[in-house]
This record gives structure tokens, sequence and C-alpha cells, in this order.
């Protein structure tokens, strides 16, 4: 094989190589796009069905990752858990959770009581999980938020049976409250529609929803990255082919 031979060959094997690499991104991206747009349609069907399921359908291993419309009554005990780094609609705040004794189930179920903003000086709001006895709850069973890459303590004291959490290691919660038992896979996010009545944690003075995914790229974006990652794959491919083209005609 002629010189130029050898050159042509290494330039497709790398091109190839390159293409290759950006045509796999491409696929990850549409992966995580169908994968969100799962847990978007089944969020929308528990939404639209709105049948109360049991409370004790949070302990169901499961169903660790699905999403089901549930109520029942409990005990919240006198502890508030803030989650840090909670957006809402740009703005970062915190989440609070309260720890609820269900009636009927053999583990404690961890409540989103709703979003607060939180300001510079970092002083998180001054009301906590009411502790009234017994309490009706209903909401959306779901996934508690992602731990993502953080590491260190996944929660710190922040003053009188109130804590910081910088990710819902459930294992680690539990430890540390010291519960009496162990916490639900799935979270239970309180109804975001406030009706007369409502006492508790369900009146806790937060801002309420059920954003499925308020802290993560939508399944639209995931699409946008995945055509710029093909279309990186072609023009690498269309610039080897141009070249080859040229050599050729030398």
């Amino acid at each position: 094989m002629s010189g130029r031979g050898v050159r042509l060959l290494l330039w497709w094997l790398l091109a190839l190589l390159v293409a290759g690499g950006f045509a796999q991104a491409g696929r990850w991206q549409l992966a995580r796009m169908h994968e969100k747009q799962a847990v978007l349609d089944d969020a929308a069907r528990a939404l639209t069905r709105a049948v109360p399921q049991p409370l004790l359908l949070a302990s169901d291993p499961k169903r660790a990752r699905a999403y089901d419309w549930a109520q029942g009554q409990g005990r919240i005990l006198n502890l508030t858990l803030w989650l840090d780094g909670q957006q809402r609609e740009g703005v970062v705040g915190v989440r609070m959770y309260c720890v609820l004794l269900p009636d009927f189930g053999a583990q404690a179920l961890l409540v989103d009581a709703g979003w607060r903003p939180l300001g510079g000086d970092r002083v998180l709001p001054e009301f906590g999980c009411p502790s009234r006895g017994e309490q009706t709850v209903r909401g959306l069973l779901a996934p508690p938020p992602s731990e993502g890459l953080q590491h260190g303590a996944p929660l710190a004291a922040a003053g009188d049976r109130r804590w910081l959490a910088a990710r819902m290691d459930m294992a680690a919660i539990a430890s540390t409250l010291r519960l009496p038992m162990a916490l639900a896979p799935r979270v239970l996010r309180l109804d975001s529609r406030r009706q007369e009545g409502d006492d508790g944690v369900m009146a806790a003075p937060n801002e309420r929803d059920l954003a499925i995914l308020p802290n993560t790229m939508p399944p639209e974006r995931h699409l946008g990255y995945a055509v710029q990652w093909f279309g990186l794959a072609l023009t690498v491919l269309v610039v080897a082919l141009l070249l080859t083209i040229r050599q050729l005609r030398k």
C-alpha cells in the first residue's frame, strides 16, 4: 500500500473512532430522554386516575421507582428535615420533609411538605413539622430526589430537632434521626391543591407542587443534545469523505 493509502486509512480510522464516540453520546441522550418521558407518563397516569391507594404501598420495593396517588392517617414526629439545593422556577431553596408513622405500615414515611426559598444568609425557615397527634395526609407517592454526585455527610444538625440534608440517603436519615422503624423507599409529596379543613402538615405554609423533574433536564433537552451529537458525528464523516476525495484528485 502506498504512503497516501496509509494516510487515508489512518484518517478514516480516526474519523470512525471520533464519529462513533459522538454517536454513542447521542444514543445515551436518547436513552435518558426515553427514561424521563416514561417517568413523566407514569406520574401523569397516577395523577389522572387520582384513586387513593393506602400509604402501605410506599413500602413495596417493587414499586420503589413508580408513582401512586395515596391517602392515609398517621402520626407526625416532632422532627423537621430540610433538603438543600432544591430549585423551583429557577430559584434555589429548601424542601421541608416530615416523618410520618402510618397507622398501617411497617415503615416510616417521609412527607414532602413543600418548598421555601433560601436567602444568601442561609438561615433556615422557622416553621417546622407540626406534631398534632393523628393526621390525615394525601398526595403522590414518588421516588425521593436523586442523591446526585454529592459526597460527605448526608445531613447535619441545624438546631433543636431540625436537620439540613445534602441528599436523600434514607438509611443514613433513619439512623441519624434514630427512628423507631426504617424509612419507606418512596416519599409522599403532599397534594398541591389546598382544601378547606386541611390541618397539621397539610396546612404547612410552604409552596407545594407536584413537578416531577424540577432539578433535572426535561426530555426535550436531552433530544436536543442527541441531535447535536449525531450532527457532530455526521460532520466528522463528511469532512473525512471530502478530504479523501481531495487526496484522490491529487
